[in-house]
């Protein structure tokens, strides 16, 4: 199981505003390698506060499976889209998944992404950077009871000012 995360970031590390708005995201003219990304993943896993940001959007944006974590009940998905919920550990999650024959999961969402990454269950992380800074927000990164390392894939940059960095977790010394 491949777990991989494909998010934008303020230049300050913030995926979004305290209250959870994306309004400081800027109108993407160039393509920044989502779709070619997206046909790595079989399924996208998020979080209950993301599923509900996505759904203000308008048009459902996936055409993979969604799961989303939660134990409480969630808004219905619009019509047609394969949403499914599920809760548990990270590593509970990963294991049911599997299971079913999923084999590489786009996660998304700041505190999905933080307890995958605390429970060592990223793979790649590939982080775009808003030339913004938010000054607060919410954070992509939380405490961490370790060092994790990272390996450096590669840096693109494109006229809008936008910097995007993949890496692979680093196997352990």
């Amino acid at each position: 199981m491949r777990v991989s995360v494909f998010i934008a970031t303020s230049l300050d590390g913030f995926i979004a505003r305290t209250n959870g708005d994306l309004d400081w995201l800027p109108e993407a003219p160039e393509d920044h390698g989502y779709d070619a990304f997206m046909d790595t993943v079989d399924t996208v896993v998020m979080g209950r506060h993301t599923y509900e940001k996505v759904l203000t959007f308008g048009a459902w944006p996936f055409t993979k499976p969604v799961v989303v974590l939660t134990s409480r009940p969630m808004i219905p998905p619009p019509d047609g889209a394969a949403v499914t919920a599920m809760h548990g550990t990270p590593s509970e999650i990963v294991a049911a998944l599997a299971a079913t024959g999923v084999q590489s999961i786009y996660l998304d969402g700041g505190v999905t992404v933080q307890r995958f990454l605390a429970a060592g269950l990223l793979d790649r992380l590939i982080v775009t950077r808003i030339p913004v800074l938010l000054g607060s927000g919410l954070p992509l990164f939380g405490a961490l009871s370790t060092d994790l390392r990272w390996r450096h894939v590669r840096t693109a940059s494109w006229p809008s000012g936008l910097v995007q960095s993949e890496y692979v977790r680093a196997e352990a010394p």
